[in-house]
């Protein structure tokens, strides 16, 4: 299944979260943070939104920040996606 968002919304794949700190503590599933990089797997085409012009600055492929519980997660074909708008990310990494 193909997936193309509308408007200025981007869908995102999120990284997966850290098994293990940087000094080798593993970590439970209860102690995992969600992750906040992801990387850009479709991109809408901009245009008017609220009444102004949206350019989009993010391409395919992009490594993105976003806030922790920024968008709405979908899964397709059994792969967790998320779809935010431009405006809620963060920075390119």
């Amino acid at each position: 299944m193909n997936i193309k968002p509308l408007a200025d919304r981007v869908v995102i794949k999120m990284t997966e979260a850290e098994e293990t700190t940087k000094s080798g503590i593993i970590l439970t599933g209860a102690a995992k943070e969600k992750p906040q990089i992801a990387e850009v797997v479709a991109v809408g085409p901009g245009g008017l939104v609220d009444g102004k012009e949206v350019k989009m600055e993010l391409v395919v492929g992009d490594k993105i920040l976003i806030s922790k519980y920024a968008g709405t997660e979908v899964k397709l074909d059994g792969v967790d996606y998320t779809i935010v708008r431009q405006s809620e990310v963060l920075a390119k990494v």
